[in-house]
């Protein structure tokens, strides 16, 4: 999702308040227009940087968070694998509607079914073709119509004219039981979680999600990934 520039950005921000608040103890204490102007400056800036208690930026700003990412929508389930999907979103869809947002960072509003929009890929491994990721987990089309097939509780529809809905709740259900399913990955992954062993589920869910420190393409998210994964370990467990 590039957010290595947007990291920068961010990163820079910080470095800018903090070099603000520093200069805030050489203007007179509470008087002036000089104190005035740089309480608004500063203010503005706390505003931009502010996030919530799961570090996630109102708007449609992205939120690059080591403190990981908002709450699931689905109700229920493991919560050692609802702390993998969320730790999954930090790297792959760390935005303000991560259900909505598509390979590119442009977001769409209708989630009746999989976007399907084919974006060109500009950088990276794979520059030259495009990808049809979507959602908070980045599922190309084809993945979710093979995985809803097996894991989605309402499809509309009969027999081969079947249809997935691609709504929030729906893109929860379809991880949750496919990282719940031993059979689709070969080892029992909730098992690996309570032993412990986030690096080695990283490890074998890269070649899906390219992005969690072992694929083709890290981003400035992937080596923090095992930290956000026990935050997000400890609300869930909450």
């Amino acid at each position: 999702m590039q957010l290595a520039n947007k990291a920068k950005k961010f990163f820079y921000t910080g470095c800018l308040i903090l070099l603000l608040v520093k200069l805030g103890t050489f203007i007179q204490p509470q008087t002036g227009s000089n104190w005035q102007s740089y309480q608004q400056t500063l203010s503005k800036l706390l505003k931009y940087m502010q996030s919530d208690k799961r570090g996630t930026i109102s708007g449609d700003d992205v939120a690059v968070s080591l403190r990981g990412t908002q709450p699931l929508v689905m109700e229920g389930g493991d919560p050692y694998i609802r702390a993998l999907m969320r730790t999954i979103t930090a790297s792959e869809a760390n935005v303000s509607r991560p259900y909505n947002v598509i390979y590119g960072g442009k977001q769409v509003n209708d989630l009746s079914r999989h976007p399907e929009l084919c974006v060109s890929i500009v950088s990276g491994p794979n520059i030259g073709n495009c990808s049809t990721a979507a959602g908070r987990y980045q599922m190309l089309d084809f993945t979710w119509s093979i995985q809803a097939k097996k894991y989605h509780p309402q499809p509309s529809g009969i027999w081969r004219w079947k249809t997935y809905s691609f709504e929030a709740e729906y893109q929860d259900v379809v991880v949750h039981d496919w990282l719940s399913d031993s059979q689709a990955w070969g080892t029992n992954i909730p098992q690996l979680l309570r032993q412990g062993e986030i690096s080695q589920v990283l490890r074998l869910l890269s070649s899906t999600w390219t992005s969690l420190g072992y694929g083709i393409e890290t981003n400035s998210m992937s080596s923090y990934l095992p930290e956000i994964y026990h935050n997000m370990l400890r609300e869930e467990l909450i």
